[in-house]
């Protein structure tokens, strides 16, 4: 992962990028999942994530690989443009 770029606000942790999103209120949280999941599908590449009321967590793996690729830091990017 030496040489693929951590956007801002991201983590690498076990083998992912990792960010945690909140938002005033499920709408809102459920409204971003949406317009993620869109952009995932655009870059045939789909996050593991989850949703609790206003939070969304987004993990991206290249599972393909086994390890954090440009493909994961180029999607968290693309996600940073949403908040």
């Amino acid at each position: 992962m030496s040489d693929v770029n951590v956007p801002i606000g991201w983590r690498h942790e076990d083998n992912a990028l990792r960010r945690e999103f909140t938002f005033e209120n499920f709408a809102e949280a459920f409204a971003f999942m949406t317009t993620v999941a869109e952009m995932a599908e655009a870059a045939d590449h789909h996050p593991d994530w989850s949703n609790s009321y206003n939070t969304v967590t987004i993990a991206l793996t290249s599972h393909d690989k086994g390890c954090v690729t440009q493909r994961d830091s180029s999607l968290a990017e693309q996600i940073n443009t949403l908040v």
